[in-house]
């Protein structure tokens, strides 16, 4: 039964029926749909423009639309075109006639933008849910290893010694950013459009306030060919999507280096790693490898967007419907990464052994002997200089900074002390206690505040 073709001599070619359809994947926007058309029911009886007994027809068919769907007893037919036309051509099946009342005063362009809000309200929530397990595992792993001192990288050359656990705060505080996005994108999701019609509002007089309060959102809609027309709260939640997977992307980088043999920083959980099919020794970071390239999906669901949406004028086109496949790909494998993120986290162990071998390769304490050299009067350009005229020396000689005689030393600048010789990493992170900085008061202080945002 195809409900949309009342002015057509015949039915559409098999081609086109199957190029125009979006069931295969609008599909699991049903319960939304459901909860629309019953929400829109109970509004159009309140209005007194359906009966109350019609609305209990209504309301009974739906329900049983819905445990067909749940129970995998509902025949989803390519006619039906979107899941709209699926739910209201089984209920005519249903409930007979009845069933036509409940398009009053709705179209399809309303429809689908409130199915897509209330589905993007529920995503959202969930998508901050598992973002803060995967905040807690961050949490957890740098209080397990607070005092454990790592070398800091730049151009991934080993730079300045830090706290692991600052760190791994690091990364609590991008994806505490990215939480900040999703509940900020959350607040221009959360408005109702049903009411709108086709672009133009109704003629009947409905009840959109009601209908905001029933369907759970914070506000109504202020323009019916905006609210029909409006995906940026897609695009929004696109953004941030993609911003977060470029950062669960940057940490899978750096879990792939350290899981090396090179590095052997951690040892990830059996669970978190895959095998060879050739080479039995083989203990491969394949979650996070597949995180990094996942990242691209999402970037991609973000432009192919932007590029539907560009150069639609008001009100609707087909277009949109190019909104769903790949905006329920992009949610997917954001959620999925989320997920096995807090595992992977939580269970990987750390090589202290080989932290801190790591420690003592290269010059990492340079920075720190050229700030005492200041502390005693040099200008920081005339330290940096004589700290690299000694990094040269130890590099050509093969020496660490403590196995550079006092006499090179006192040659390079007389301002170099024993002191400055025999500086620790210790002191070079417990120097750093400036807010933010890597200092072990400062990272308790920066755990305990993530903790009490999290509310753990």
């Amino acid at each position: 039964m195809n409900l949309t073709r009342s002015r057509f001599g015949k039915e559409a070619d098999d081609l086109v029926i199957f190029y125009t359809s979006s069931l295969p994947f609008d599909r699991r926007l049903y319960a939304e749909d459901i909860q629309g058309s019953m929400a829109h029911a109970k509004m159009l009886a309140k209005s007194n423009i359906i009966t109350d007994a019609e609305y209990q027809t209504l309301l009974m068919g739906l329900e049983t639309i819905r445990e067909e769907i749940e129970n995998n007893t509902f025949v989803f037919k390519n006619e039906s075109e979107d899941i709209h036309m699926a739910i209201e051509s089984r209920l005519f099946e249903i409930i007979g006639n009845v069933a036509g009342k409940l398009h009053t005063a709705r179209s399809r362009n309303d429809q689908i933008a409130l199915d897509m809000r209330l589905y993007t309200k529920k995503y959202l929530n969930e998508l901050m849910y598992l973002l803060s397990e995967v905040q807690k595992a961050l949490v957890q792993k740098a209080e397990e290893n607070k005092t454990l001192i790592m070398p800091g990288y730049t151009h991934l050359q080993s730079a300045q010694p830090v706290l692991f656990a600052h760190h791994m705060l690091a990364y609590f505080n991008m994806f505490k950013r990215d939480y900040e996005r999703f509940a900020d994108a959350l607040k221009r999701t959360d408005v109702m459009p049903l009411g709108s019609g086709a672009l133009a509002g109704t003629t009947y007089n409905t009840d959109r306030e009601f209908l905001t309060k029933e369907l759970g959102f914070e506000k109504v809609s202020k323009n019916s060919m905006d609210s029909v027309s409006d995906r940026d709260f897609i695009l929004e939640t696109l953004s941030a999507a993609a911003i977060c997977m470029m950062h669960f992307s940057r940490l899978s980088e750096e879990i792939i280096l350290w899981s090396s043999l090179e590095f052997s920083f951690i040892t990830l959980d059996d669970a978190y790693a895959t095998g060879s099919s050739i080479m039995p020794q083989k203990k491969n970071p394949d979650v996070a490898e597949l995180a990094k390239g996942k990242t691209g999906r999402v970037y991609g669901a973000l432009m192919q967007m932007l590029t539907v949406m560009k150069g639609l004028p008001l009100t609707y086109g087909r277009d949109m419907q190019e909104d769903k496949e790949c905006y329920f790909d992009a949610l997917d494998t954001l959620t999925i990464t989320m997920r096995v993120y807090s595992g992977m986290i939580s269970t990987m162990k750390l090589k202290s052994d080989r932290i801190a071998a790591a420690i003592g390769q290269g010059y990492i304490l340079a920075t720190d002997m050229a700030d005492a050299l200041v502390r005693k009067g040099l200008s920081f350009r005339e330290a940096h200089k004589a700290v690299g005229l000694l990094t040269v020396y130890a590099a050509e000689n093969n020496l660490t900074f403590t196995q550079v005689p006092m006499e090179k030393y006192l040659e390079i600048s007389p301002l170099f002390d024993e002191n400055i010789k025999n500086i620790t990493v210790e002191q070079a992170v417990e120097n750093r206690n400036q807010t933010g900085g890597t200092s072990f008061a400062q990272v308790e202080k920066q755990i305990s505040a993530a903790k009490k945002a999290l509310g753990i």
